[in-house]
């Protein structure tokens, strides 16, 4: 590494013991975990798609306390309004003129519970403070504190009373994954009998904080290197804008977002460079999501997860 590389393997230790950390109370895939802390190490959001009662809530409290972060959770529901998520400005009659009420998201890790049960407006609230980190109170224009990270869910069976996102909302999110049922459910019980409560999450260790996570971004943008083949193979995947199936494909934003997270892959896998098989590995879950397919080849049940698997298994793979 271009800095010293004891202080790399310092660090890349860190983000491991974070990982284990989580994994002594979440009983799941680790790779969907080094996947959720590669999207927060490169200052990406994260949207869980999944069922109910897998964990998802529960993973982002736990994370919170890892990390070191700040914490607020927003119930999204049909009734919610914008100045109930960023806040507002209230008269206050003493001093004679309005101050600032801040919402919920001043906080270093926003859970954005059912977030499409909010009507499209109230979701709009996230946009600039996910995309800029910042937000508009009446006028004023307010930054939030870093490092500021948005983990949203939804569940994909149950549409009646919610708002499909739309696609610039969908944009910002760097990942979307699912964490699925857990492999061994004895464990869970097991594990549930040991904690005797249902909320483990206060007890975790923690880990680093936001001025340590802030860090590790930095070590990550000036360490991680990237060759000029494996820049190459990541700008290919762009070509799935032309696949005649394809409404609208993955945006300039999409393939960036591919390169940070396979670079902070790279990082949590202990390595100081990106490989193809890191940029395989977080492909559908950086760039699924961006691609909006037409409506004929919809009726006819193909995904974008399939056109996405195709254009990985076509595109020339460096050496």
């Amino acid at each position: 590494m271009s800095n010293d590389g004891d202080d790399g393997k310092d660090l890349q230790a860190i983000a491991g013991n974070a990982i284990s950390e989580v994994m002594k109370y979440y009983v799941g895939n680790d790779e969907v975990l080094k996947k959720i802390l590669a999207s927060i190490l490169a200052s990406g959001h994260v949207l869980l798609q999944d069922f109910p009662g897998t964990g998802k809530t529960f993973l982002a409290k736990l994370l919170s306390s890892i990390l070191g972060l700040s914490y607020r959770r927003i119930q999204f529901t049909p009734d919610l309004l914008p100045s109930d998520i960023i806040g507002t400005k209230v008269w206050q009659p003493l001093k004679g003129e309005f101050s600032v009420v801040k919402g919920p998201i001043f906080a270093n890790l926003i859970l954005a519970d059912e977030i499409n049960r909010a009507p499209p407006k109230t979701q709009a609230a996230l946009l600039e403070a996910m995309e800029e980190r910042q937000v508009t109170i009446e006028g004023e224009t307010m930054p939030l504190q870093l490092p500021f990270i948005v983990i949203a869910t939804q569940n994909p069976i149950e549409f009646e009373g919610t708002y499909p996102l739309p696609e610039a909302q969908l944009d910002r999110f760097m990942i979307r994954t699912s964490l699925g049922y857990p492999a061994n459910e004895l464990d869970v019980l097991r594990r549930r009998i040991s904690w005797k409560k249902e909320d483990p999450s206060g007890e975790a260790q923690k880990i680093m904080d936001g001025d340590m996570l802030l860090r590790l971004r930095d070590f990550i943008e000036s360490n991680i290197t990237v060759s000029d083949e494996v820049l190459n193979y990541i700008a290919s995947f762009s070509g799935c804008r032309a696949d005649s199936r394809v409404l609208a494909g993955p945006s300039p934003r999409g393939v960036i977002s591919l390169l940070r997270i396979s670079r902070a892959y790279a990082f949590v896998s202990g390595r100081n460079y990106v490989t193809p098989d890191d940029v395989k590995t977080v492909s559908t879950e950086v760039l699924s999501h961006r691609i909006a397919l037409k409506a004929e080849y919809m009726l006819e049940e193909v995904t974008p997860e399939a056109v996405l698997r195709e254009y990985v298994t076509k595109i020339k793979v460096p050496k």
